[in-house]
């Protein structure tokens, strides 16, 4: 198998944290795969590890919510990122709101948008969700220093389960 690392050490993509709900079942996960797709009609892919709760609500659920972390927003980084929903419920010590279809929205977060699954693409370790844009919100007028990857590195995060 050839070493991948050379190429993606250079990179550093936001991270996003990502919200599900099905049948009344909340969950989130620190993400740093996900990516615009489409420009028209706009679609946003975002790649969950088979490996965590996230995932297994996600996989139920018809919307999933995207939201950025400015840089300064270690604990929600910490919290969606280090613990996993299989032991901590994120969502009790943390204000959101229900959005469109029930998915949750951080309150906090300074962007985010719903967006309807379209379709799960089997990525190997990982499964795409490709998402429809339904409702985006942006409070920081456009210029936000959000969260990348080499930032969440920096804050020394041990994911809830393995990073596979």
């Amino acid at each position: 198998m050839t070493d991948f690392d050379p190429f993606t050490d250079l990179l550093d993509p936001p991270m996003y944290v990502v919200t599900a709900e099905a049948a009344g079942e909340r969950a989130g996960c620190l993400v740093g795969f996900g990516s615009q797709c489409s420009i028209r009609p706009a679609r946003f892919v975002v790649w969950l590890s088979r490996a965590n709760r996230t995932f297994r609500v996600a996989e139920r659920a018809e919307r999933l919510t995207v939201h950025l972390l400015r840089r300064d927003q270690d604990r929600l980084a910490r919290l969606f990122g280090g613990e996993t929903g299989d032991r901590t419920d994120k969502f009790a010590d943390v204000p959101w709101h229900s959005g469109p279809g029930g998915s949750p929205v951080l309150d906090e977060a300074p962007a985010w948008f719903v967006g309807r699954v379209e379709s799960r693409i089997d990525g190997g370790d990982h499964v795409g969700f490709l998402l429809a844009p339904e409702s985006v919100e942006n409070g920081e007028g456009g210029h936000a220093a959000v969260l990348s990857l080499k930032d969440a590195l920096d804050i020394d995060i041990t994911p809830g389960h393995p990073a596979n």
